[in-house]
């Protein structure tokens, strides 16, 4: 009997032992499944705070890059402005002479010849074709 109670005694130690480690376990796995929502949580914020950041950036680069092509709308480029320039710079030079005529009071000024159309022959013979 002796050996009953000292196994039934090893027995109930067993037991103890088994329920203190699943005690453990299971506050083991508490603290995991806590820390991985908490980790959870801060990866979605973090997720959330980098989506308001980026719309935010990209909203910034669009609203950049249309104020950019206002500008390129707005300042023709330098070469079209020099053009421009001299362009007026002839008209203004170049308007006196040519302001009676406009006004309808006098005839062209020297150096303006009168285009006639005329009919040109574009037919080629095959001795032209051959040059």
């Amino acid at each position: 009997m002796s050996s009953y109670l000292a196994q039934e005694v090893h027995l109930a130690r067993r037991h103890e032992e088994i329920l203190s480690q699943r005690s453990e376990l299971l506050q083991q796995m508490e603290t995991y499944l806590g820390d991985k929502k908490t980790k959870k949580t801060w990866q979605t914020q973090a997720a959330d705070a980098a989506r308001k950041r980026n719309a935010a950036l990209l909203n910034d680069i669009e609203a950049a890059e249309k104020k950019l092509q206002e500008r390129v709308y707005l300042l023709p480029h330098p070469d079209t402005v020099k053009l421009e320039t001299l362009y007026w710079a002839s008209v203004k030079e170049s308007l006196p002479k040519w302001e009676q005529f406009l006004l309808g009071r006098a005839e062209a000024p020297i150096g303006f010849m009168k285009m006639k159309t005329t009919k040109k022959n574009t037919s080629y013979t095959e001795e032209d074709s051959q040059k």
